[in-house]
């Protein structure tokens, strides 16, 4: 892990009285600065939004609609399309607001706001999706004993503790946060606040708020993607073991959306962390943040749905129903 992200390269106005002014405002950077680029920008944040909302708030419906789909595997896919739903929500109605008024200001309090919810729903979907993992295991695993296990108490108990450890991850990093003091450049060079983008712009000591930020991400990003890597390893074996071809497919397709989904969830993410790690270009590390928390909710609802026959159906009755309402 680089050192250098305890000490990130940025520009620190001198700490005395005169330089630091009582500020009230963040400036968001976009992606371009250039007018006649800002129209463009604007439809393809705002198309992405519809689709991702559209998409899986259809998967919520169909979900909740069709009996036949009150499984534990669809009860955490209605909850990871939820949390989609929001994350998105969190980063890019700011991006239209601001594209269409010209205004890159966001007060401090909405700041610390739209990091402390990003917080949140990205860090449920790193447990919602360490929950489907499990779900596929026992399924594959343990099928004979898969109604016993995954009864309707142990989902909901694990959706808590994802609700749970999600807000306290959020919730200790952002008091460490509204104790720093902030000089003259508030020019964050993101199209959200995000939580290392801010600490670049301290004038204070971020020394403890780095060392909470990796031992969180240790606790709370690696086990789970340790545990992940491992149940695959198990399943894997097991449909190895299948006799038949047909056999090993079917069970290789009821997780083969997941695997699509965790590969893209953390992939982006990792993208991320060396974006910023590895390099000095803003714009790079501003793209594979937009590609994790932007594009990785658009198509979830096209990964789930693609291949599975149960959704599409639902789907088909829930349109049909809708249309014939009408």
């Amino acid at each position: 892990m680089p050192f250098s992200l305890f000490f990130p390269n940025r520009r620190i106005s001198p700490i005395v009285p005169g330089n630091q002014t009582k500020f009230t405002d963040f400036i968001l950077l976009r992606f371009s600065e250039k007018p006649e680029q800002q129209g463009s920008l604007f439809r393809l944040f705002l198309g992405m939004y519809l689709i991702t909302v559209m998409g899986n708030l259809l998967i919520i419906l169909a979900i909740g609609s069709d009996s036949h789909l009150h499984t534990s595997m669809y009860f955490f896919l209605s909850k990871l399309s939820f949390v989609d739903l929001c994350m998105i929500s969190t980063t890019v109605p700011k991006i239209l607001v601001s594209i269409l008024t010209e205004n890159k200001a966001i007060s401090f309090g909405d700041c610390l706001a739209q990091m402390c919810f990003f917080m949140v729903f990205g860090g449920l979907d790193n447990f919602l999706l360490t929950a489907m993992d499990y779900d596929r295991f026992v399924a594959i695993c343990q099928p004979l004993r898969y109604s016993a296990i995954m009864n309707p108490r142990l989902c909901g108990l694990l959706v808590l503790l994802s609700w749970i450890m999600s807000l306290l991850d959020s919730l200790l990093h952002t008091p460490m946060v509204t104790r720093l003091s902030f000089c003259m450049d508030h020019a964050i060079q993101h199209f959200f606040c995000d939580l290392t983008e801010i600490l670049k712009l301290s004038c204070s000591d971020t020394f403890i708020n780095y060392i909470l930020i990796y031992i969180l991400a240790g606790l709370l990003a690696i086990l789970p993607i340790t545990g992940i890597l491992f149940s695959y390893m198990q399943i894997c074996s097991s449909i190895l073991k299948i006799p038949s071809v047909q056999g090993k497919y079917k069970a290789f397709s009821t997780c083969g959306s997941h695997l699509s989904v965790v590969s893209l969830f953390y992939g982006t993410g990792l993208g991320v962390y060396f974006s910023s790690s590895f390099t000095h270009s803003s714009w790079k590390s501003t793209v594979a943040s937009a590609m994790y928390s932007v594009v990785t909710s658009m198509l979830n609802p096209f990964i789930y749905t693609l291949r599975n026959k149960d959704i599409k159906d639902a789907l088909r009755k829930l349109i049909s129903r809708t249309v014939s309402s009408h």
